[in-house]
């Protein structure tokens, strides 16, 4: 399971439960809910007709020493004296949820099927079925399966947009093996962001508990309207305290889109820098708001440029969806299929103008001559040049080149990502960052900018 400082990726993990959960929650008023034949509240008659939509997962995948070409090499274990075995293959567990009978559509996460060689799903009348994977896209932790389409019970999809802080959800999953449970709890807080879990975070939080078993399952409101997928916790000893996250629908619904037409989720760029606009920023730009995010740069001959776009326009909606921060600005365009158009809503001398933009295709190194970097191997990175992403808005250094299998490739690294930072010192080029890093001492830590996602690498 992948973990993150204190940052839990739910792998196998994610059932929601606000009655045991840390320091309680109140159940849905009187009105909220139906009433039993004595007048109790219940949700019984909801969760009848969406618990068959729950499936439990298991995925059979390979040994770890499979994927390690050394201990695949008898030479290399006899002289090591390690003792040959059979390679033992590796089952974990997870849930999902059916969003179509009549394909036989399964949504999980991604981390639940990374690497499967087999996935079995279990339904509520526990038959078991073989599922293939449609396609995973790690940027968001959503895989799509397909099952074959026989008796199947599929959830209805709610609208994650309309929710408020306060609402009352339910989450069914199977935690720990034990069987499908069902708990609940309320929207403790609304697009998440800047976590590190994923590469693309609007996370819906809530108060409920997310344990072993439940990754991919269903987060819903008190209509049995699927309105998210449960991913991740915070939780220091790897137990709940109460934080616990869901990918919202609309953004599953975009990922699984494109995972049924291409099997992958085809990102692109739009070529703009923008940051959060916040109090001091919204009063030098004169303006009434503090939500949305401030154009700081626009790359030449860039769909950004193109569109009109121009450095201090402030982006308040995209997508058809209102723009809260830069984070929204990336996780739009980043869901935008390359060549499709994205509406970008301006603000700009207190104007608000529409523009649109056509989502353009992602940095492809060509230049492989490259300066190698000691510390990172197998990466070669050159200065920002003419014609090269972001040229003329950021200084840093661009790599240019990854060698597969490289320690650079397997910390994440990728053609295109731009250092503009190292162990606290602002990069300006290759020679900046050569020096930053022989300065630095393990564990480094590099600042990325990947398209519009800034991150932070941490190697050790």
């Amino acid at each position: 399971m992948p973990r993150l400082s204190a940052i839990l990726s739910a792998s196998a993990f994610a059932t929601l439960t606000l009655f045991s959960s840390p320091g309680g929650a109140a159940l849905p008023v009187l009105g909220q809910v139906p009433l039993d034949s004595k007048g109790t509240p219940t949700l019984a008659p909801m969760l009848a007709t969406v618990t068959p939509g729950v499936v439990n997962i298991s995925v059979l995948s390979r040994d770890p020493a499979e994927s390690n070409p050394l201990l695949r090499d008898p030479f290399f274990r006899r002289f090591f004296n390690i003792p040959d075995q059979q390679a033992r293959p590796q089952q974990s567990a997870g849930s999902g949820v059916i969003v179509d009978a009549a394909r036989g559509l399964v949504l999980t996460n991604h981390h639940v099927v990374k690497d499967a060689q087999e996935i079995v799903v279990t339904l509520k009348d526990r038959r078991e079925l073989k599922a293939r994977l449609v396609g995973a896209d790690p940027g968001t932790d959503v895989a799509l399966l397909r099952i074959a389409p026989d008796r199947l019970t599929a959830m209805k999809f709610g609208d994650s947009d309309a929710l408020n802080v306060g609402d009352f959800v339910v989450a069914i999953g199977n935690p720990f093996g034990i069987g499908q449970t069902v708990t609940s709890g309320i929207v403790s807080a609304l697009g998440r962001t800047g976590l590190g879990i994923e590469g693309y975070e609007e996370f819906i939080q809530t108060d409920a508990s997310i344990n072993p078993g439940n990754s991919g399952g269903a987060l819903v409101n008190l209509r049995g309207e699927l309105i998210g997928i449960n991913t991740a916790i915070i939780g220091p000893t790897g137990g709940n305290v109460g934080i616990g996250f869901a990918i919202p629908v609309n953004m599953v619904r975009s990922v699984m889109d494109q995972l049924q037409r291409f099997g992958e989720v085809r990102r692109g760029r739009l070529g703009v820098s923008t940051e959060d606009l916040t109090p001091d920023t919204a009063k030098k730009l004169g303006v009434g708001i503090t939500e949305g995010a401030v154009v700081v740069g626009v790359e030449p001959n860039s769909p950004a440029l193109k569109a009109g776009l121009k450095v201090k326009d402030i982006i308040i909606g995209a997508g058809g969806r209102a723009v809260r921060n830069s984070a929204d600005v990336r996780n739009r365009a980043g869901l935008t299929p390359v060549g499709e158009e994205i509406e970008l809503r301006l603000l700009r001398g207190g104007q608000t103008i529409q523009v649109k933009a056509r989502v353009g295709e992602p940095f492809v190194a060509t230049n492989l001559s490259g300066e190698a970097i000691p510390q990172l191997v197998g990466a070669k990175v050159s200065d920002i040049e003419p014609g090269m992403p972001m040229h003329g808005t950021v200084t840093g250094a661009i790599i240019v080149a990854i060698e597969n299998g490289s320690a650079a490739a397997q910390v994440g690294l990728q053609p295109g990502d731009i250092i503009y930072g190292a162990n606290r010192r602002r990069v300006q080029g290759v020679k900046d960052l050569l020096a930053a890093l022989r300065a630095g001492e393990r564990p480094l830590r590099i600042l990325l900018l990947r398209g519009e996602n800034r991150l932070t690498l941490t190697i050790r």
